[in-house]
């Protein structure tokens, strides 16, 4: 492939809404948000049955991911992430792989038989998101894909006359990598829900979920699939029947969500995205209190699927207006949405890991030069070795709530959410801890 259509398919691939993980320049000085009262933490809700040892937390692969840099840097990344496996997930097509299928019945594997590589030297338990789908299904010719259509036909979603053709690819990409048990169908609607002022397409996915869902049954009984990966947007105001101080959810979205679940063939677990902000990019009350959506959305879920296990695909705390903050605020609010999580029952959490080749790169869960964890994957990496979804969690409280809590028999977890030194007690013990400090502990 010419360099330039390779550069738009990372170009494309690495882009997403939850690339907005803000920077690590911004002004700490408590705002006129900040200064409200810090929103009271959330019961412990004791999560459904998952299979044995299921790691719980876990990230996505984007355009630039280790196996795109040398030989040497995939060694050292594999390495790191080994010695705490967790959840990997790739999409089939774009996001970091070439069309798997440029033309009916002809297949390049080349992409995605990395990215599997690098789960397996990893340790990872593989994850493949079943999007998107080739230029030939959704009115574009067959052959590679041009560099045009990646930038703007990628998420098209397929003409509904090629459903089975998708369906069939997927069921060929099930069969093919068999050490993949779990398969995400689709990604947030694409195509099927262009504005969200409207309703979506809710009928459309529904019929491609089901064939999708039965292909890959029919081909291999034993895989997981789930869906319908919808992004829960939420707004300041509004009619739904899901609102919090952090917002009102888009009745669209419970809608499309709730004729999936009526009409599907079948699921393992549902699929969900979302970010704590608003569509106009605020944080209600503010940065900490806004996290509260993602447990309101979990347990929403929870009792209306019969307590399905819930996967987050993606999740978002920074708004996308531009926001930048310093790097303590901007790991201090990522620990605490993921203390949201936990505590509210959550099955799967995947981190969008915002990966770049070289230079700044907020938020990625490696060093783009070296290899080595940076502050987001060493975050991901504790929560998956002492909060996986078998973990016992404990009501232990702070007496002073600004310090936020999350415990186990074994370790405990303290995070400042205020911009100066907290001193309270937790656990029984005296604590101090800095500007939006995140501290682990043993008990």
């Amino acid at each position: 492939m010419a360099a330039a259509v390779m550069a738009a398919v990372l170009a494309v691939a690495s882009c997403s809404p939850g690339d907005t993980t803000g920077g690590t320049t911004g002004d700490a000085r408590p705002t006129a948000q900040e200064s409200t009262p810090p929103a009271a933490e959330g019961p412990i809700a004791k999560p459904p049955p998952v299979d044995a040892g299921w790691p719980r937390w876990g990230f996505t692969h984007t355009g630039v991911s280790a196996n795109n840099i040398s030989p040497g840097f995939e060694r050292t990344v594999a390495t790191a992430l080994a010695a705490t496996p967790m959840l990997q997930n790739q999409h089939i097509m774009g996001f970091g792989a070439l069309n798997p299928e440029p033309r009916r019945g002809e297949y390049f594997w080349e992409d995605l038989d990395s990215r599997l590589t690098l789960m397996r030297e990893s340790g990872g338990t593989p994850v493949l998101t079943l999007c998107c789908a080739p230029d030939w299904m959704k009115g574009g010719p067959e052959g590679p894909t041009e560099e045009s259509a990646w930038k703007e036909h990628l998420e098209d979603a397929p003409y509904p006359e090629h459903y089975d053709d998708f369906a069939r690819l997927a069921a060929t990409v099930a069969t093919r990598y068999t050490d993949v048990k779990y398969f995400m169908v689709w990604n947030e609607l694409k195509g099927f829900w262009k504005d969200h002022s409207k309703p979506a397409d809710f009928k459309g996915y529904t019929e491609l979920y089901n064939k999708v869902y039965t292909a890959v049954k029919a081909a291999r009984p034993d895989a997981k699939v789930g869906g319908p990966y919808i992004g829960f947007d939420s707004d300041n105001e509004g009619t739904s029947e899901l609102r919090g101080p952090w917002g009102v959810v888009n009745q669209n979205a419970l809608d499309a969500f709730a004729y999936w679940f009526k009409n599907k063939k079948g699921a393992d677990f549902v699929v969900v995205d979302g970010a704590s902000p608003t569509e106009t990019h605020e944080l209600r009350p503010d940065a900490f209190g806004a996290l509260g959506k993602f447990g309101a959305v979990t347990a929403w879920l929870r009792e209306r699927t019969g307590d399905l296990p819930v996967w987050w695909s993606e999740w978002y705390f920074v708004p996308e207006n531009g926001t930048t903050w310093d790097e303590p605020k901007r790991l201090a609010v990522q620990a605490v949405s993921m203390m949201e999580f936990a505590r509210s029952g959550v099955a799967t959490a995947l981190y969008w890991n915002p990966q770049a080749k070289d230079g700044a790169c907020v938020g990625c869960m490696w060093a783009p030069r070296t290899g080595e964890m940076r502050p987001s994957g060493t975050l991901v990496t504790e929560f998956t070795r002492w909060f996986p979804a078998g973990a016992e969690l404990e009501a232990v409280t702070s007496s002073d709530p600004r310090i936020r809590v999350l415990a186990q028999p074994r370790e405990l977890l303290m995070v400042n959410t205020a911009d100066k030194p907290v001193s309270a007690t937790v656990d029984g013990r005296q604590v101090t801890l800095q500007p939006y400090e995140i501290k682990w502990s043993g008990r």
